[in-house]
């Protein structure tokens, strides 16, 4: 059985977050008030254009536990938890996202099962507030989807709001991918990893950051199809096999200049398209850039770049 952790770190990568950062805190430091462990709040600044520094800034000199990372230009969500993670000290490690979605009450509830021997507690989502029909159905569907083709077994439902013990930490740190899926990194770690279900409560304040129709939910479902599974090539012969089958029948009713167009015109592109996301991810990998950078730091211990 693990120790009782000296120290927990929350990580929250953000951007724009105004009208949810002061209950936010306040919830967090209500609900670590009846924990008995020490607690540090990483508030991952990634660039934001509203008022979120200044209220940092100011829920700061109420609790000193609040301590900041201003990045250099937007990052991204999985870049900033990982420059959270660097600066973090605690035995566990909770990250989450910063519009109380995620409820913090179910912090305590993952560290019980952290005391208890686990590494990685994954919350699994049994019911999702304030979101539409078709994002929650959509959103169902990718996961499975992902889930189906990975070469490791990624649990459904699971997003971005875990606790690690300190060991993952510090292997998924040593992780170098661009474009991190962190949902599969996790899980790729292996160690002891379970479950605790929560419902997840709609926005608190503020207009979503992923809305349907918008790159960044489609970007997130193509990274996880590309991190742990080959499927998009083995869909490109499946593609293949329905193109010969098309061209075949568009060989009785169109003839055959008709049919080799359709059969070479699906086979290529999707061999092109699914090849070519690959070569992406391995061109970023290639050239080496840092995930992130960090601009500068507030209450980060032994930080020469501190605000």
């Amino acid at each position: 059985m693990n120790q009782q952790p000296a120290l927990v770190s929350i990580v929250l990568s953000f951007r724009n977050e105004a009208a949810n950062i002061p209950a936010l805190v306040e919830r967090l430091a209500t609900m670590f008030a009846d924990e008995p462990v020490d607690y540090e709040l990483l508030f991952v600044n990634d660039d934001s254009t509203d008022a979120s520094l200044e209220l940092l800034l100011n829920e700061r000199t109420s609790n000193p536990r609040v301590k900041i990372l201003n990045m250099s230009r937007r990052f991204g969500v999985a870049e900033g938890v990982l420059a959270g993670m660097t600066a973090s000290r605690g035995d566990a490690v909770v990250y989450m996202d910063a519009d109380l979605q995620d409820p913090p009450e179910v912090i305590p509830v993952m560290l019980n099962r952290w005391r208890q021997g686990a590494d990685v507690v994954h919350t699994v989502r049994t019911r999702r507030r304030g979101e539409s029909p078709l994002k929650m159905w959509a959103t169902r569907m990718a996961y499975r989807v992902i889930q189906s083709g990975s070469a490791i077994e990624l649990p459904v439902d699971a997003g971005d709001f875990k606790l690690l013990s300190r060991p993952v930490v510090d292997h998924l740190l040593q992780t170098r991918e661009s474009d991190p899926y962190l949902r599969g990194l996790v899980v790729w770690l292996g160690f002891t990893q379970v479950f605790v279900p929560y419902e997840r409560d709609a926005r608190h304040g503020g207009q979503t950051h992923f809305p349907f129709f918008s790159k960044n939910p489609w970007k997130t479902f193509v990274i996880g199809m590309t991190s742990f599974s080959f499927l998009p090539i083995y869909a490109c012969f499946a593609l293949a096999a329905a193109g010969l089958v098309s061209s075949v029948l568009a060989l009785f009713v169109s003839g055959p200049f008709f049919a080799a167009l359709t059969f070479f015109w699906a086979t290529t592109l999707a061999a092109i398209g699914g090849l070519g996301i690959f070569l992406i991810r391995i061109y970023k990998d290639v050239r080496g850039r840092p995930a992130y950078i960090v601009k500068s730091t507030v209450g980060i211990a032994g930080d020469d770049r501190k605000s």
